[in-house]
C-alpha cells in the first residue's frame, strides 16, 4: 500500500460465513477497516432464513454473531444488492479488497422424469417461505395429505418435521403468522422421506434425529427390510459415533409395535430407495423409486425392481446451490465462483487481484460452522498476504473516494435505501416487543416478514405496520 490509511476491505453477504472472516480479518494484525454488505435488510443469512424457528438451539449461533458486530468495528451496510444497486466494479473503487460469501441460495437440480410438474417443489424455497423470507410470496400451496421428501440430510429432516407437526406446537418460535395459517389449513396426513443409501449412509446428524420421535402427535415409521449392513457400513458405524448414534435412533423404531403407532400424522422413512420419476398427469401423483443394494462399500447399485408411492407433493432437498454475481466467474456445473483456496480466479485462468471468496459459495454447501470458520482462515490468510505484499489497491485514484464514507455517500446519491447495525438493533427490537404481546403466548419475537417495513423500521422512518 502506497498511503497511510487502514486497508480498505468490503465483505459481501453477512451470514455465518462473511461474519466469521470480518472477524477473523479484524484480528489478523493488518489495520484493516471492514464493511459487511448484505442484501436483505436484517443480517445474520441462513441461521435466520435457513433454520427451522423450531430450532432455537441452532439460533443461539446469532448469540455469538450478534457480539461480533455489536463490537462496532465491522460495519454493518444491509438492504444493498451487489451487482444491483452497486456493481462489483465500483466495489473495487471504494475498496482495496472484496470478500464474497454470498453462500448457496438456490436448490441444487434433481434431474428426473416429471421433477417439473405441479407439486413438485425445492425445499430450500420452503424453507425461505417457513423462514418468512422477505423476497418470496406470503403463501404456500399446502393441499396434499401424502408427501414425498427426497434427501437424507438435516434439510430434509426439517421439510418432513414442519410439513408434519401441528402448527400449535409452533406458536412458541417466532415463526410468521401467514406461515402458521397456512400450515393450519394442511390436510397432510402422511410424509415419505426417500434416500438411495441404507441407514449407515444417512447425512442426519443425531439430535436432529433423535427430536423427529419427540414431535407431538406424530409417529415416525421405518420399515424392516431397509435396514441393510455391509461391510462398508459396518466400518462406518465402528469408525463414526454420530453414525453409530444414528443407527442406534433407527434401529430402536423398528422395535415400536404397530399398535403403540396411534398419532393422527406419520413420517416414513425409507432407506434403499432411489427415486427414479414422478408420475402424474399434469400434477403430482406418485413418486416412482428403485430399491437398491449395497454393494459392500457403502455404495449401492440398483435392483431393477420398482415402487410406487402414491403422493400429491415431492420436495428435493438434494442440497443447496449458489446463484452467480454480476461481473464474477461462476462455475454453473458446482456453483460456486472458481477460485483457489480463496483467491477468485478470472475467466482467462489468472487470479482476480484483491478478489476472494468464502464459505459456500467458495467450496459449496458443505460443512457445520466449524468449516466455515477454518474456511474463512484460509482465505483471511491469503489476503494478508497479498496485503503485505502491496497487491491490495482500490482502483479510485482520489484517496478521498476510498472507503465507508465515501461509499455511503455514492448509496445516498443512487437512492440506496441502506441499513445499518443500529438499525438492526432497532428491527430486533420491534421483532421482540411483538413477541410479548402475541396472543397471549409468550414467544421471543415475531418476525416482520415485510420488506419495506423491515427497511422503514430499521432506517427509523414512519411505517404502515404492515408485518406480512
Amino acid at each position: 500500500m502506497t498511503s497511510s490509511r487502514p486497508l480498505s476491505v468490503a465483505l459481501v453477504g453477512a451470514g455465518p460465513a462473511g461474519i466469521y472472516a470480518a472477524d477473523i480479518l479484524s484480528k489478523s494484525g493488518l489495520e484493516v477497516s471492514i464493511d459487511l454488505f448484505e442484501r436483505l435488510p436484517a443480517p445474520f443469512g441462513l441461521v435466520r432464513y435457513g433454520v427451522a424457528p423450531d430450532h432455537p438451539r441452532i439460533k443461539q449461533i446469532i448469540v455469538a454473531l450478534y457480539k461480533i458486530l455489536q463490537r462496532g468495528d465491522i460495519r454493518l451496510i444491509g438492504n444493498v444488492d451487489v451487482g444491483t444497486d452497486v456493481a462489483l466494479e465500483e466495489l473495487q473503487r471504494h475498496y482495496d479488497a472484496v470478500i464474497f460469501s454470498t453462500g448457496s441460495d438456490r436448490d441444487a437440480p434433481l434431474n428426473i422424469p416429471g421433477i417439473d410438474l405441479a407439486g413438485s417443489y425445492g425445499a430450500a424455497d420452503f424453507v425461505s417461505w417457513y423462514d418468512g423470507h422477505p423476497d418470496v410470496p406470503r403463501t404456500w400451496p399446502l393441499e396434499a395429505k401424502e408427501v414425498a421428501v427426497v434427501g437424507v440430510g438435516n434439510v430434509a429432516l426439517d421439510v418432513a418435521r414442519m410439513l408434519a407437526k401441528h402448527p400449535a406446537d409452533l406458536l412458541v418460535t417466532d415463526i410468521p403468522e401467514n406461515v402458521v395459517e397456512g400450515l393450519r389449513r394442511s390436510p397432510v396426513t402422511d410424509v415419505h422421506v426417500f434416500g438411495r443409501r441404507g441407514p449407515a449412509q444417512v447425512k442426519f446428524t443425531p439430535l436432529e434425529l433423535r427430536e423427529l420421535g419427540k414431535v407431538p402427535d406424530v409417529d415416525v415409521i421405518v420399515y424392516d427390510e431397509d435396514f441393510q449392513f455391509d461391510e462398508g457400513s459396518e466400518e462406518s458405524i465402528r469408525s463414526s459415533n454420530q453414525t453409530k448414534q444414528v443407527v442406534k435412533t433407527l434401529m430402536d423404531w423398528t422395535l415400536k409395535e404397530e399398535a403403540d403407532r396411534t398419532a393422527s400424522r406419520r413420517i416414513h422413512l425409507h432407506f434403499l430407495h432411489r427415486p427414479v420419476e414422478v408420475l402424474g398427469n399434469g400434477k403430482v401423483e406418485a413418486i416412482r423409486t428403485e430399491r437398491t443394494e449395497l454393494t459392500g462399500d457403502g455404495s449401492v447399485r440398483g435392483t431393477g425392481e420398482f415402487v410406487d408411492t402414491p403422493v400429491q407433493a415431492v420436495y428435493r432437498a438434494v442440497g443447496y446451490f449458489g446463484s452467480p454475481v454480476a461481473g464474477l466467474p461462476f462455475d454453473e456445473r458446482s456453483g460456486v465462483i472458481p477460485n483457489t483456496e480463496g483467491r477468485v480466479i478470472g475467466d482467462d485462468g489468472d487470479y482476480l487481484t484483491g478478489v476472494y471468496a468464502t464459505g459456500w459459495i467458495k467450496r459449496g454447501p458443505v460443512g457445520l460452522i466449524g468449516s466455515t470458520k477454518s474456511d474463512a482462515q484460509q482465505t483471511i490468510a491469503h489476503l494478508v498476504e497479498d496485503a503485505q505484499a502491496g497487491l491490495l489497491h482500490a482502483r479510485s485514484d482520489d484517496e478521498a473516494a476510498v472507503g465507508h464514507d465515501a461509499m455511503l455517500a455514492a448509496l445516498e446519491a443512487a437512492g440506496v435505501r441502506y441499513t445499518t447495525w443500529e438499525g438492526w438493533e432497532l428491527l430486533d427490537a420491534f421483532e421482540r416487543s411483538l413477541g410479548e404481546r402475541f396472543d397471549g403466548v409468550e414467544r421471543e419475537r415475531v418476525k416482520v416478514v415485510h420488506r419495506e417495513t423491515m427497511t422503514a423500521i430499521s432506517r427509523g422512518e414512519e411505517h404502515d405496520g404492515r408485518l406480512l
